[in-house]
């Protein structure tokens, strides 16, 4: 793993606009638009090797019951124990009414979730159930009535673990269907997936283009890249542990960042030789070669001052603050999706199970997009309501202020209700 003295290389990064990908986007969600359903099957056929029709485009029930069949009963445990801490978690947080009294005046907001959510679960390299759980349960949280999973199917088949995990979340639909289809089939409907309100999920760079183009016709959690991780270490952390957390992350994609920084030489000597140790064990050591090869590094930082400015610049996705205080460094953190504190709280635990949501911002949009949460599913609508006597005692205001702009009309509002009011107290 290579040793940077200069951060502004390696940390450059964002959401690329690809002409070639954006022009295919645009053309299936116009083919969705126009054909439903049967453009929906023939872009399955053609990408994932599935045949489908109105018959087995949704989930049946035998097919999730079977789905039971095919996992251990350790690993069914495991799944109940996340989904409990990450639904807690979100249901503990919801945003509240908040509607109040003072001389007439009743100003505030209710809050309302949405009626229906679709949530699409990546379905490339390896089975991601822990992407159902973290999509459903903020939505079922925020008190969504229909929340719909979209996960492709290879040939014909969605991975039993993330059957298994849509239903234990209370999922009420799971379809087939994957990539710039999936989404449009969310944002517009066909014949048998009535449209959402809302779309929310990672996924590759066609799913994200996608997004983009239906924002406006739904609402959209972010745009969502690659995963990256940024770790400030100081001569407190355990470099064996740093290259393993490098590694947790560059084993996603060949896209994936890994970033270190720290005020130890030495001690970046050591991550770079343990992370190169690891990859020889990792399964998945040449999609995390690659990634490190191009997206990873090791940036030699002046203090721990320096690295926090770096960080809020870079706006990771996961931020990992392995040092010996790391609580003295928080206040100094603005842009991050998670923040991960001390040698103990490596990145898979947010992953997995520890509550807060994976589902994340990346490439920078963490400077203005935050975590996915029950927010997601949920709108404000405000409260506003006057007596009589609140009225008569603002209403000359309002009206100086409508004219000012040349809008006799609003004026004429108040003033009709003034005017009304005067006459019955004399």
């Amino acid at each position: 793993m290579k040793i940077y003295e200069n951060a502004k290389e390696l940390i450059a990064r964002g959401l690329e606009e690809r002409d070639k990908e954006l022009a295919a986007v645009k053309e299936i969600i116009a083919d969705v638009r126009a054909r439903g359903d049967k453009a929906v099957f023939e872009y399955e056929a053609k990408f994932d090797g599935t045949l489908l029709s109105k018959r087995n485009f949704r989930v049946s029930a035998e097919e999730i019951l079977r789905a039971y069949d095919e996992i251990s009963p350790d690993l069914l445990e495991s799944l109940r124990l996340a989904i409990g801490n990450i639904y807690t978690y979100h249901m503990r947080r919801g945003a509240k009414d908040d509607v109040r009294e003072e001389d007439g005046r009743t100003t505030g907001y209710v809050v309302r979730p949405v009626k229906s959510a679709g949530i699409y679960v990546p379905g490339g390299t390896a089975p991601l159930a822990s992407s159902v759980l973290m999509g459903v349960l903020p939505a079922k949280a925020a008190g969504v009535e229909r929340v719909v999973v979209v996960t492709p199917a290879k040939n014909g088949k969605v991975h039993p673990l993330v059957l298994v995990a849509a239903n234990e979340c209370g999922a009420n639909e799971i379809y087939k269907a994957g990539g710039a289809q999936a989404i449009a089939a969310l944002a517009y409907g066909t014949e048998s997936l009535k449209k959402v309100n809302v779309i929310a999920g990672p996924g590759n760079i066609y799913v994200t283009l996608a997004k983009k183009e239906v924002y406006g016709q739904v609402g959209i959690d972010m745009l969502a890249g690659p995963s990256e991780i940024l770790i400030i270490a100081d001569d407190s952390a355990d470099p064996d542990f740093i290259a393993a957390d490098i590694l947790s992350q560059a084993e996603h994609d060949v896209l994936s960042r890994a970033v270190v920084l720290t005020d130890d030489a030495e001690l970046a000597r050591k991550i770079s030789l343990g992370t190169e140790d690891r990859l020889r064990d990792l399964p998945r050591s040449e999609i995390a070669r690659e990634s490190l090869k191009h997206g990873g590094g090791i940036v030699l930082v002046k203090n721990m001052a320096q690295a926090c400015l770096i960080a809020d610049d870079f706006a990771p996705e996961h931020l990992e603050l392995f040092t010996k205080h790391p609580e003295d460094l928080l206040p100094h953190i603005h842009n991050a999706g998670a923040v991960f504190l001390g040698g103990y709280t490596p990145e898979p635990i947010g992953d997995y199970f520890a509550g807060p949501d994976h589902i994340l911002p990346t490439g920078g949009s963490a400077a203005f997009f935050q975590a996915l949460s029950e927010d997601t599913f949920t709108r404000k609508m405000s409260i506003i309501s006057y007596t009589r006597e609140a009225l008569l005692k603002d209403a000359e205001h309002v009206i100086e202020l409508a004219e000012s702009e040349g809008l006799y009309g609003h004026a004429a509002a108040v003033r009709a209700r003034v005017g009304k009011l005067t006459e019955e107290e004399q």
